[in-house]
């Protein structure tokens, strides 16, 4: 007994602490991460050893793992080298013709993107911009009504509501109509669906395709919380795109507690359609092992009449690189003049804020517009404290106060903007 009373403790409290230690060192975490899981485990060997298997646990890193191969068997798919090898791109950075349209920071923001993903620049392509719910909702039913091939949903929220039910009846509609209907929502951002399990039932009984993201799972699945699906993608027929900050409730059309809500949401048609495609197609093969493929889904006869250039940007757990962090970082590092972001929550990691305050301090007109009152209050207080460090260094800060603003935007010497999903925060 005594014996086994040692081996145990030794195992506990140096073999594992130290094999644990190892793979941290190896998995080449930001340097504080490592440091802070090394004390953690110094200190509290035993206790340190739970901790880390719940919190620590680099779930990006494993779940891309797990899903590279597949995703690489896709993207290497004669059909799809063909979709992207039709998309166009900006040529190398030595040809002439590049000065014409773009300076090298535009540039290398440009390679940078596609070489952190698979992203390259489409042109021509015909966008709209929406800041009210109302319109959007209005076009995209009315775009979803037109479907004659497939529709593909991707959304963080889908909430019971008055919009959701709109969406819905036009959804088993079009399902009845021979239309392929396919939903991916995530559990998490959607969880009051399970109040209401008629919702997704009778979307299914009537043809749609619905699928959710992994859940969370106490006490493990803890560490999965930060890795959620904040897509809110919407695909028509592989011909128009919506992509934005506006998910399925109705609070995104004046109808909640904050009342007036000011978003911003693009509709896109052209070649990049092709990209929010892929993004969904992705992450319908990472769910179902099916593969959207072909001319069905990446029409040849896209719009190409429009006078945007778009590159479509994605994070998460299943892309190689943090492609919209490392893009915000290089864009906000090379700013000339004007860094303007809109965002509904502020806390910004050390390099992103690093840059920012080097911009004010450098004499770039760095500007901020952040709720004035917010849905979720301590996220809330803890932005005021970044914000209040940016002000000190000569950052200007507006509060809207007309209800509150959801659009997460950023734009940079007037010549790159990004508008989608991703808030400016931590995670």
């Amino acid at each position: 007994m005594h014996d086994f009373l040692i081996f145990l403790a030794v195992t506990v409290f140096i073999f594992v602490p130290l094999t644990i230690g190892i793979t941290i060192s190896l998995e080449n975490r930001s340097p504080h991460k490592t440091i802070s899981w090394l004390l953690v485990l110094m200190f509290l060997p035993g206790v340190g050893f739970l901790l880390y298997l719940i919190f620590g646990a680099n779930t990006r890193k494993h779940r891309w793992e797990n899903a590279k191969a597949r995703i690489v068997a896709y993207l290497n798919h004669a059909d799809m080298r063909e979709i992207l090898d039709s998309a166009e791109a900006l040529p190398v950075a030595d040809d002439p013709a590049d000065s014409k349209l773009f300076d090298l920071a535009d540039q290398n923001t440009i390679r940078l993107v596609l070489n952190s993903g698979v992203s390259p620049l489409t042109v021509r392509n015909k966008v709209d911009i929406y800041t009210d719910g109302v319109a959007k909702f209005a076009q995209m039913l009315e775009d979803i009504k037109n479907a004659r091939e497939h529709i593909h949903l991707e959304y963080y929220i889908i909430r019971k509501s008055s919009v959701a039910d709109e969406l819905r009846a036009v959804l088993i509609a079009k399902a009845k109509e021979g239309v392929k209907v396919r939903i991916i929502y995530d559990d998490w951002g959607s969880w009051k669906l399970k109040k209401d399990p008629e919702f997704i039932l009778s979307l299914k009984k009537a043809g749609c395709e619905v699928y959710t993201t992994i859940k969370p799972r106490f006490p493990f699945g803890i560490r999965d919380f930060n890795y959620r699906d904040h897509r809110k993608i919407c695909v028509i027929d592989g011909k128009i795109g919506y992509v934005g900050g506006i998910n399925i409730a109705d609070e995104y059309i004046h109808k909640g507690k904050l009342g007036y809500w000011r978003d911003t949401h693009l509709r896109i048609q052209g070649a990049a359609v092709y990209m929010l495609q892929m993004i969904f197609a992705i992450g319908w093969m990472l769910r179902t092992d099916e593969m959207l493929l072909g001319r069905g889904y990446f029409p040849n006869d896209v719009e190409n009449t429009g006078e945007s250039m778009i590159q479509i940007a994605a994070s998460g757990a299943d892309t190689p690189q943090e492609t919209i962090y490392q893009a915000y970082f290089y864009a906000i590092a090379q700013a000339k003049n004007t860094v303007y972001i809109e965002t509904p929550y502020f806390i910004p990691d050390e390099s992103i804020l690093t840059a920012l305050k080097t911009a004010a301090m450098a004499g770039v007109d760095v500007r901020i517009i952040f709720p004035q009152k917010s849905d979720h209050a301590t996220v809330h207080e803890a932005s005021l404290s970044y914000l209040e460090e940016l002000m000190r260094l000569g950052a200007k800060v507006y509060f809207y106060q007309k209800g509150f603003i959801h659009s997460k935007m950023l734009l940079v010497d007037n010549e790159m903007a990004s508008v989608g999903t991703a808030n400016m925060d931590i995670r």
